[in-house]
């Protein structure tokens, strides 16, 4: 597959000429469905050094999660945990961090009890689990290489939790209580799907759009000189504040949509092939002075 651009949404602005930042999701972006991150996508992280442009990591992964493929990647930057709300330094301190407020932590475990979706509480480094049999803890905890912590019961733990995860092999379920979850909590929480079988709440302003304006703001630069990637419905709000925002081929058309390209699917290198046709033509290195944002695009490049 080619990249492509997309009908533009009413609301989104054209995608910028300049870019200087790089913030990636990582499942189903950044790394292959085996986890795997390929040797195209290596090059592409390397061609962005030597373009002086940084690559930072959003996730609704913990912290230990995305530290796991620093040394790979070859990063020493700020990145962005569950889901943005917690934000770490490159030695891996914590610059800001977000929790639910406990009411908001026990209505969301009473729907997911409900309706029979399994609750994953995130509190700094911790992983808190009340069903170790659960359908995708072990998948999880080879994916994150974290253990998690089995407990009885939730009480006593609702205090300074950064994200919940509920998890189910229903599909259709799981999209039905992002709706009905999303009603319960409005004006409390974040409520979004990071793939098909999870749903992630967390802290009303924990979500990637403020975590791109905080990474943003580190390096000096605005919101619309930043190019952000991703494949889910998490992804949109980084989508709506980037100067440039990509797709993987694999999105669903609601995500697509809020998005200027579309490029390949994770399966068919589609993060490095955005990097190379997209991001490198338009960038910009930080080592160079600054000038104001231009919001006009260059022509629209050819698939890699």
């Amino acid at each position: 597959m080619t990249v492509t651009e997309n009908a533009l949404h009413a609301a989104l602005a054209p995608p910028a000429s300049r870019i200087r930042l790089v913030v990636s999701d990582m499942d189903g972006t950044l790394l292959t469905p085996e986890k795997q991150v390929t040797h195209r996508t290596l090059a592409a992280v390397q061609a962005l050094k030597e373009a002086g442009i940084p690559l930072c990591l959003v996730s609704s992964r913990p912290p230990g999660g995305i530290e796991m493929y620093f040394d790979v990647l070859g990063l020493h930057t700020p990145y962005g945990a569950l889901n943005g709300g917690t934000i770490l330094n490159a030695d891996r301190t914590v610059r800001s961090q977000l929790a639910l407020d406990p009411g908001a932590v026990q209505d969301t475990l009473d729907m997911l009890k409900v309706h029979d979706l399994d609750a994953w509480l995130f509190r700094g480094h911790e992983w808190l689990v009340d069903n170790a049999t659960g359908a995708y803890v072990e998948p999880e905890r080879k994916t994150v290489r974290i253990e998690p912590q089995i407990v009885s019961s939730f009480a006593g733990s609702l205090s300074g939790i950064g994200k919940i995860t509920g998890s189910s092999a229903d599909y259709d379920a799981v999209a039905r209580q992002e709706a009905e979850i999303g009603m319960l909590l409005e004006g409390r929480a974040s409520v979004a799907r990071s793939s098909q079988w999870f749903l992630d709440i967390t802290p009303l302003d924990a979500n990637k759009g403020n975590a791109v304006r905080e990474l943003a703001a580190f390096y000096g630069i605005d919101p619309s000189e930043v190019a952000c990637i991703g494949d889910m419905d998490n992804d949109m709000p980084m989508f709506k504040v980037a100067g440039l925002s990509i797709a993987m081929g694999q999105a669903s058309d609601r995500v697509a949509s809020q998005a200027h390209f579309t490029t390949a699917a994770n399966t068919d290198e589609g993060w490095a092939k955005a990097i190379e046709s997209l991001v490198l033509p338009r960038a910009v290195s930080l080592n160079d002075q600054p000038a104001s944002p231009s919001a006009a695009a260059p022509g629209t490049p050819g698939g890699a």
